[in-house]
C-alpha cells in the first residue's frame, strides 16, 4: 500500500512571476497518491483551473484554510488507474448529497456518469464552489451525523426491484392520468395568453406515451431477467434464457429512454421559468406545476436508483453467473 508523502510550499515568499512555475514543477515532482500543501495570502482558485487546463483531470483539490488571512490547500496527485468518481456514483454512496446536486441543477440520475468538473464546466459553475461544499457535507456528516442515509446500495437486486416497481413505478401510474388532465385543461384555458402551455401540453403527453411503454418493458422484460439472475447466484434456479443475449442490451435502451423523459421534463422546467406561477393562475394551474415539480423529483430518485444501481450491479451479476 502506497504511504502518502505530503510536502508543504509558502507560496508568499515567492516572486509573483515564480508563483505558478514554481508550483507546477513541484507537483510535476509528486508520485501517484503524494499531496503538495500550498500556503497562500489570497485564494488560489485560479491555480484550480490553469492546473485542470494544463494537466488535466489528475488531480483532488481541498481546503484545509480558507483566509481571511491565510489559505491553505492540498493538492493530491491521483494514483495510476484512480478514476474519479460519477456524480451518480457519489449520490448512490450517499443520498443526501443529491441535493446538492439538485440545488446546482447538476443532473445525478440521467447524466450522472459525469464526473463533478465534467458536470460543473459543462453548465459554467465554479467547480471549487461544488466541490467544497459537497467536502463540507462530508465532514458535518461524520461530525455531527445527519441522520444515516438509505443504503440502495446494500439491497438484494431482487428488494430493490421490487421497491422501485411498488414506490416508484406506482407513483408513475397514479399521477401521470391527473397530470395530463390538467396539462390538457390549463392549456385549453389559458393557452391564448400563455402560448408556452401548448408545448408543455405536448410534453406531458409525450411523456405519459414514453412511460407507458417504457415500465412495461423494465417489468415484463428486464426485471424478471435480473431477478432470475438472483435466483441463480442464490442457487434458486438453474438455466433460464432470455431473448436479448445480454442484459446490456435492454439497459441500453432504458437509458435511453430515461435520457428522452429526463430531457422532456428540463424542458418543461424551462418552459415554466422553474415552475414559476403567473399573476392570473387559477388553482388548476398552480396544481399543474406542483404536480410537475413533485414528479420531476420521484423521477429523478427513479432513474437514479435504477441508472446509477440497479443497472450496474445487474451486468456485474450478469458477468460473475457466466464464470
Amino acid at each position: 500500500m502506497l504511504t502518502q508523502f505530503e510536502n508543504t510550499l509558502d507560496v508568499t515568499v515567492l516572486e509573483p512571476k515564480q508563483k505558478h512555475p514554481t508550483i507546477f514543477v513541484r507537483f510535476d515532482e509528486l508520485n501517484p497518491g503524494e499531496a503538495l500543501t500550498i500556503h497562500n495570502d489570497h485564494d488560489p482558485k485560479p491555480l484550480y483551473y490553469q492546473l485542470l487546463g494544463e494537466r488535466g483531470n489528475i488531480f483532488n483539490w481541498e481546503y484545509l484554510e480558507e483566509g481571511p488571512e491565510w489559505w491553505k490547500v492540498r493538492i493530491t496527485k491521483k494514483k495510476d488507474g484512480e478514476n474519479e468518481e460519477s456524480i451518480g456514483q457519489m449520490a448512490a454512496k450517499d443520498i443526501r448529497k443529491a441535493q446538492i446536486f439538485k440545488k446546482y441543477g447538476l443532473d445525478f440520475c440521467c447524466g450522472g456518469k459525469k464526473s463533478v468538473k465534467e458536470a460543473c464546466l459543462a453548465k459554467g459553475l465554479d467547480v471549487i464552489k461544488v466541490e467544497k461544499e459537497l467536502q463540507d457535507a462530508e465532514k458535518n456528516i461524520a461530525i455531527n451525523g445527519s441522520g444515516r442515509p438509505v443504503e440502495y446500495t446494500k439491497w438484494s437486486l431482487d428488494f430493490l426491484i421490487d421497491y422501485i416497481v411498488n414506490t416508484h413505478h406506482n407513483y408513475v401510474k397514479s399521477s401521470l392520468p391527473d397530470i395530463v388532465a390538467y396539462a390538457e385543461k390549463v392549456n385549453r384555458v389559458h393557452g391564448q395568453r400563455h402560448v408556452q402551455l401548448f408545448q408543455i401540453n405536448e410534453l406531458v403527453k409525450a411523456i405519459n406515451n414514453e412511460l407507458t411503454a417504457h415500465l412495461m418493458k423494465e417489468e415484463k422484460i428486464l426485471f424478471p431477467y435480473i431477478k432470475s439472475l438472483v435466483a441463480v447466484k442464490n442457487g434458486e434456479l438453474k438455466n433460464f434464457s432470455a431473448s436479448f443475449g445480454s442484459v446490456q442490451s435492454p439497459i441500453i435502451m432504458m437509458e435511453m429512454e430515461h435520457e428522452m423523459v429526463g430531457q422532456n421534463l428540463t424542458l418543461i422546467r424551462e418552459l415554466s421559468n422553474n415552475f414559476k406561477l403567473p399573476e392570473d393562475a387559477c388553482s388548476s394551474y398552480s396544481l399543474l406545476y406542483r404536480f410537475l415539480e413533485e414528479f420531476e423529483e420521484d423521477l429523478h430518485m427513479h432513474i437514479h436508483l435504477e441508472n446509477n444501481i440497479l443497472f450496474p450491479k445487474a451486468l456485474e451479476l450478469e458477468q460473475e453467473s457466466k464464470k
